[in-house]
């Protein structure tokens, strides 16, 4: 599969997509970047008089990257049934610095086990001068879109 069909999969409105790029993709690993816009709608009130990226987006960014784009890389032949999607379940994160409006981050992921339609993975973000943004684990799994 190449990068260019991960992307296209991906279940994201351009408003909340945080993927510019994914750089490699393998069985075991993914890495890929995304840049915080400084026009980004929630850096206005988070904070105000000095925008961060809230961690939730920040957490968000790590799933895209290292769990659903890889989940996508992964079920390649089974995601082609377009009432499955790939989410995530659970997440344990530690963060040792913000990240400001207008930086790049750095999302690599390695793959922990893949059983059952179930994706864990080693995460970790980082600048553009390699300083640790964040690192920990991230679970998902493929889940049917008719649950209603």
């Amino acid at each position: 599969m190449k990068v260019q069909e991960i992307l296209n999969q991906l279940p994201y409105g351009k408003d909340f997509l945080f993927v510019d790029e994914l750089l490699d993709v393998n069985e075991e690993f993914i890495k890929g970047t995304y840049t915080f816009s400084k026009d980004l709608n929630f850096y206005g009130s988070h904070f105000k008089d000095k925008s961060v990226t809230p961690a939730v987006i920040l957490t968000e960014t790590m799933a895209q990257i290292g769990l659903v784009c890889l989940g996508i890389f992964l079920l390649k032949d089974q995601l082609n049934d377009k009432n499955l999607a790939f989410a995530m379940t659970s997440n344990s994160l530690d963060f040792m610095q913000p990240v400001y409006p207008g930086e790049q981050v750095w999302v690599s992921s390695e793959k922990k086990y893949f059983r059952f339609n179930k994706l864990s993975c080693s995460v970790k973000m980082e600048n553009v001068k390699g300083e640790l943004i964040s690192k920990g684990t991230i679970s998902g799994m493929l889940l049917s879109k008719n649950h209603e």
